[in-house]
């Protein structure tokens, strides 16, 4: 997914149409509250006979310039990478983010440390 929208991001499209998972609706709605996206909506598409959730997710410009520059994805299936509260740091000095599935759902960084969780450390974002 992430992939998905920094690819869309380089080459200026306006939108990027993902399939639907609870997980990626989670974290499309941190990144909208965070203003990396604009919006994000859950539609229905009919495919062969079947109806088929998928996100559409409106990606942010300033200035011609995407709201999104880098974003380094950490936990993979092959690896999890965990922290606990007292190793989780800034991102980019504090004009990123990073995303954290936790006990309590999906948080960001800052958030989870002020809840006092730690958790798997899915990707930073700036």
């Amino acid at each position: 997914m992430l992939v998905q929208i920094k690819n869309a991001q380089a080459v200026s499209a306006e939108r990027v149409s993902i399939p639907f998972s609870a997980m990626k609706f989670e974290i499309s709605k941190i990144l909208k509250e965070k203003k990396f996206i604009s919006d994000v909506e859950k539609k229905k598409r009919k495919l062969r006979k079947a109806e088929v959730n998928f996100l559409d997710i409106m990606l942010k410009y300033e200035d011609g310039v995407g709201a999104i520059n880098g974003i380094k994805l950490i936990s993979k299936p092959s690896r999890r990478m965990y922290a606990k509260k007292g190793e989780l740091k800034p991102v980019k000095s504090g004009y990123g983010i990073s995303v954290i599935s936790t006990s309590k759902g999906l948080m960001t960084g800052e958030d989870s440390k002020k809840a006092g969780l730690g958790g798997e450390l899915i990707f930073e974002i700036w």
